[in-house]
């Protein structure tokens, strides 16, 4: 007499191979995010500074500060002529003495774009901006800043 084999007896090879190819979508989604739009370039001295969020999503807490991440990109100027540049998010840029005390919102990469975790609020309120502070290697200091979008103010 032959013996009915289960669900599971039946299909478990083609389940397995299923799983296996799981790792085939997460790998394209990694490899293709979708990234917001950049935001319009700003002057900083004789720096010209375009900000790219990293995504849309509110201020994260990292090592017990908020922070959100960016990417700059240089249009004009060298970035081997910046000593430090720092990233901020609120009312007023921080100054550079405050700045130099945490590890956080500082400029680092390459001549071909800029990362930072800009410093940041739990909630972004409507006069927050986004602030760049640079200093060259002759101790001229540049601000720049840039408007929030709409969609990152909460309604108070």
């Amino acid at each position: 007499m032959k013996k009915r084999l289960s669900f599971w007896q039946r299909n478990k090879f083609k389940l397995n191979g299923v799983l296996l190819l799981l790792p085939i979508w997460f790998l394209y989604r990694s490899l293709t995010p979708e990234l917001p739009v950049s935001w319009s370039s700003v002057s900083a001295g004789p720096f010209e500074v375009e900000a790219t969020p990293a995504d849309m999503a509110p201020a994260y807490l990292h090592h017990g500060e908020y922070v959100k991440d960016f990417a700059l990109r240089f249009i004009a100027g060298e970035v081997s002529d910046i000593r430090q540049g720092y990233l901020n998010i609120g009312p007023e840029p921080l100054a550079l003495e405050v700045l130099q005390q945490g590890e956080s919102g500082i400029l680092h990469g390459s001549r071909h774009g800029q990362h930072v975790h800009a410093i940041a609020p739990a909630a972004f309120g409507a006069a927050d901006k986004l602030w760049l502070t640079l200093e060259d290697w002759h101790g001229r200091r540049y601000v720049a800043h840039w408007p929030l979008p709409s969609a990152w103010v909460l309604v108070q």
